[in-house]
């Protein structure tokens, strides 16, 4: 194709050969669709049945279905049998009372009578609609022995292990990248020698700092929902000494302030500055990209100088990006202290009682001071051990109290029975400080197997005290929200006799049972 077009029959050549009426009429390029397009290769791999099943009305129910299966898929490299397969979409229907399919993904017939079908034929349909060509979450795969088994489908596998991360994220950390990144620019000497590697890793360290700022951003902004969302003051304090004290606290936040990067930053900016004004040292990196890729000068510059700019405008980011970190941890302790009081004020625990109590006393003397009152008859006695009202019944204020001399003095070769209960005492509170929700499920995360995994007391790997501790937060938090996992004791639930006994180290305990949630 030569840019023109050839001229209608009416205007062809004569006889002798002259053109007549020749149009030359520019014609648009073709452009052929991106062969890299994120698309394309995409529904190459996969159907898009596969995303449908999550953007439906009952996306809830069939996420359960296929976290369920998937679990289940991961401990049966075979696949599944199908019964099995339908025994779990039944235990997940269960959960899910108000699934009702619609017309397109079972059909009318098949979704209109839905609801008066038998729990394992319900179970059955779900699983032929998952097993769909079009859909393949799963595959239903008939042995040459006539035998079926279910198996889950590895691109399927992949995008619900991203879903488990968006829903289940890890704590947020912060390794620290950008001191590194500062650091390797810092080094004059070791950066001319290999500039193009030193680039690239400091792009790359860059590129994952901010990963890890925004997401302790993240963390941050899912603490401040999950603090709002809290129902007793116990749950509101879970989420400020459990989770944002080990999560953010302590782990990336204080290491974000320690990290004093505005200052490095500055250095590193003014590094970059200088690299550009250097010409050795880029036709040096110019060199190596046209080594590596085969490319003209032109490009290569254009490429070195582009892995330049792109890690200054990085680190140009992080400052304003740890600027709002700072506002959203500011504002998390706001709205955590305002929880508090909230909660304090209308679901305290005594708060109805106190009411009642004084709403009761209004009724019976009304018009009377609490102060003229010389007994209150006909009242329960007040449920207060060793109630002292220092400043008579009008203030409940105590007087701040002086430490005595015996208080203060110093712990001698005599020991007392007193001094022995306060160090009982003190020590029990710090290891209730210590033994953790989230240190018990850090101890069940590393033991093997997935959801519904089982574990009797005697094979929990107790090697030292400090994993008979993890053992002791595991039974401390067995009954908590926050718990992945829950423990059954047979002494508790069967009275039939006298409790079996595990040993481990030097202890004792009777025999239970931790199961995964």
């Amino acid at each position: 194709m030569d840019g023109t077009v050839p001229c209608p029959a009416g205007n062809s050549p004569s006889a002798n050969g002259n053109w007549v009426g020749l149009f030359i009429l520019p014609i648009a390029p073709y452009n052929p669709p991106d062969m890299n397009s994120l698309a394309i290769e995409l529904f190459r791999e996969v159907r898009p049945g596969l995303f449908r099943v999550l953007a439906c009305r009952n996306a809830r129910t069939y996420v359960d279905v296929l976290d369920a299966l998937e679990l289940e898929s991961t401990q049966r490299q075979e696949g599944m049998s199908r019964e099995e397969a339908l025994a779990i979409v039944v235990d997940v229907l269960e959960q899910h009372p108000d699934f009702l399919p619609d017309n397109e993904e079972m059909g009318p017939e098949e979704a209109g009578d839905f609801v008066t079908l038998p729990p394992k034929e319900r179970a059955r349909r779900v699983l032929d609609y998952l097993a769909r060509k079009d859909v393949g979450w799963v595959e239903d795969v008939q042995l040459p022995d006539w035998q079926r088994r279910v198996r889950f489908d590895a691109h399927g596998a992949i995008l619900l292990d991203a879903l488990r991360r968006i829903a289940r994220p890890d704590a947020a950390v912060f390794t620290d990248p950008f001191v590194g990144v500062c650091a390797t620019l810092a080094n004059v000497d070791a950066f001319d020698k290999e500039p193009l590697t030193h680039l690239e890793n400091c792009l790359k360290g860059a590129t994952d700092g901010l990963r890890e700022l925004r997401g302790m951003g993240k963390s941050i902004e899912r603490l401040i929902r999950r603090q709002l969302e809290a129902r007793t003051l116990g749950e509101s304090y879970a989420v400020i000494f459990d989770q944002y004290a080990e999560q953010v606290g302590h782990e990336c936040y204080a290491g974000l302030v320690r990290a004093q990067l505005p200052a490095r930053l500055d250095a590193a900016r003014e590094r970059i500055r200088q690299i550009l004004g250097n010409s050795d040292l880029l036709h040096k990196m110019q060199a190596e990209v046209m080594r590596r890729e085969n490319s003209e000068a032109a490009p290569a510059m254009a490429h070195v100088r582009r892995h330049l700019e792109d890690l200054e405008d990085k680190l140009d980011f992080v400052q304003p990006l740890a600027d709002e970190i700072d506002h959203r941890t500011a504002e998390f302790t706001r709205r955590s202290l305002a929880r508090s009081r909230y909660l304090q004020e209308v679901v305290g625990e005594r708060r109805g009682q106190i009411k009642e109590f004084f709403e009761k006393i209004n009724q019976s003397f009304p018009g009377r001071r609490l102060v003229d009152l010389e007994e209150l008859r006909d009242f329960p006695s007040l449920l207060l051990p060793n109630a002292r009202l220092l400043a008579g019944r009008e203030s409940l204020y105590e007087p701040p109290r002086r430490l005595t001399m015996e208080e203060n003095a110093p712990v001698d070769d005599e020991v007392t029975e007193a001094m022995r209960d306060r160090a009982k005492a003190q020590l029990g509170g710090a290891m209730r400080n210590s033994l953790t929700v989230a240190r018990a499920n850090r101890f069940i995360a590393q033991l093997p197997g997935g959801k519904g995994t089982r574990f009797a007391s005697r094979e929990l790997p107790i090697r030292n005290e400090d994993d008979m501790d993890d053992v002791v937060a595991l039974l401390l938090h067995a009954e908590s929200s926050e718990s992945r996992y829950r423990v059954e004791v047979p002494s508790v639930q069967d009275d039939a006799g006298p409790p079996e006994k595990d040993h481990k180290l030097a202890y004792a305990f009777d025999r239970f049972f931790v199961i995964k949630k």
